[in-house]
């Protein structure tokens, strides 16, 4: 079902008329009465018309409908799709349309549109407030925030990571979103879930070895901590590929929470450490290796001393230990001769 805009009446014409009607069967109420009161048998039809116009005079008043910037009405009469309004203002509808909105009790509870609630109930692990006092039937077309509760998924690995999502979201097809689905904001929740988790499953969560994101069949360094602007798009597709037929936009997602879980946190966390330790090591060997060379090239250009090769490897083998160890060297004067 596909929207279409519904070209209502201004609505201040047919207020203004429905009240003075009101007043002219007041009037006639009165005149009635008055009549009768002077045993004049015509008196009896503007009192029948006065008391039956109080009587469904307020018919009219159902049909007035008052709009927002950025709200819409989906109307129906008898159960039929009318129509849509769309544009703020005051209109006039059929008497007996009917607002539809099944997710208008539904508050997410990390959403944009979040108010004061009276109640709250789980879908899909997100805290969701439903509004008990809201009677209201209007569709939002405001920009929205999801921002889903974290979710605990294995990656590529099979490393158990721990990742949440915000998910920037709108309704552009109002006839779709209530018709199409049974709550929209639900929908949406559930399928941000497994859009998250279907790609999440692809990447590592840092660079690994012949591991392929992309699909090409050849390996890649994209992973979930180092690629966080590629995952995020690759995720915003998926749920836009999912929610097209509920009438709502993704305009942007972004990951907000990425962590190890905590079974294997400590764990990474000294192989990163273990890995940062090594790769400090590794730098400090090539500048010890370079200043050695450097000390030896030096002393033998100055002709300041000269080595044969045994004590050259004495020499290398004392600068590396003073070079590449963890505590300061500690000097020993030598008060005898060199050799």
């Amino acid at each position: 079902m596909k929207e279409k805009e519904l070209k209502a009446k201004p609505g201040m014409p047919v207020l203004i008329l429905s009240i003075v009607l009101y007043i002219a069967a007041i009037g006639l109420i009165v005149l009635g009465d008055i009549l009768l009161e002077n045993e004049r048998n015509i008196g009896t039809l503007p009192l029948v018309v006065g008391i039956l116009w109080l009587i469904v005079g307020f018919v009219p008043f159902f049909g007035l409908k008052v709009l927002k910037p950025n709200e819409a009405l989906v109307l129906t009469v008898f159960g039929k799709y009318t129509g849509t309004l769309r544009e703020a203002g005051f209109y006039f509808v059929h008497p007996f349309s009917v607002a539809v909105n099944p997710a208008a009790k539904t508050k997410l509870g990390q959403s944009g549109d979040v108010k004061t609630a009276k109640q709250a109930i789980t879908i899909s692990g997100e805290s969701t407030k439903v509004d008990i006092d809201s009677l209201g039937k209007r569709v939002s077309l405001k920009v929205m925030t999801l921002n889903n509760a974290k979710q605990k998924v294995n990656d590529c690995l099979g490393n158990p990571v721990e990742i949440g999502i915000a998910v920037i979201w709108r309704v552009v097809d109002t006839a779709k979103a209530v018709f199409n689905v049974d709550n929209y904001k639900e929908y949406l929740s559930l399928q941000c879930d497994s859009a998250l988790r279907n790609i999440v499953r692809i990447y590592p969560y840092d660079v690994a070895p012949n591991v392929d994101t992309t699909g090409d069949g050849e390996p890649d360094e994209g992973s979930l901590r180092g690629s966080s602007e590629v995952v995020a798009q690759r995720i915003k597709d998926e749920i836009q590929s999912k929610v097209t037929d509920a009438g709502l936009e993704i305009l942007e997602a972004r990951i907000t929470y990425l962590a190890y879980a905590q079974e294997i946190a400590a764990v990474m966390l000294q192989r990163q450490q273990a890995s940062a330790i090594v790769d400090a090591r590794k730098l400090i060997v090539e500048g010890a290796v370079g200043m050695v060379e450097m000390a030896l090239e030096k002393l033998a250009k100055n002709n300041v001393v000269n080595l044969d090769d045994e004590r050259k490897a004495a020499m290398v083998s004392n600068l590396l230990v003073v070079l590449c160890g963890n505590r300061d060297a500690q000097p020993v004067v030598n008060s005898g001769s060199q050799y």
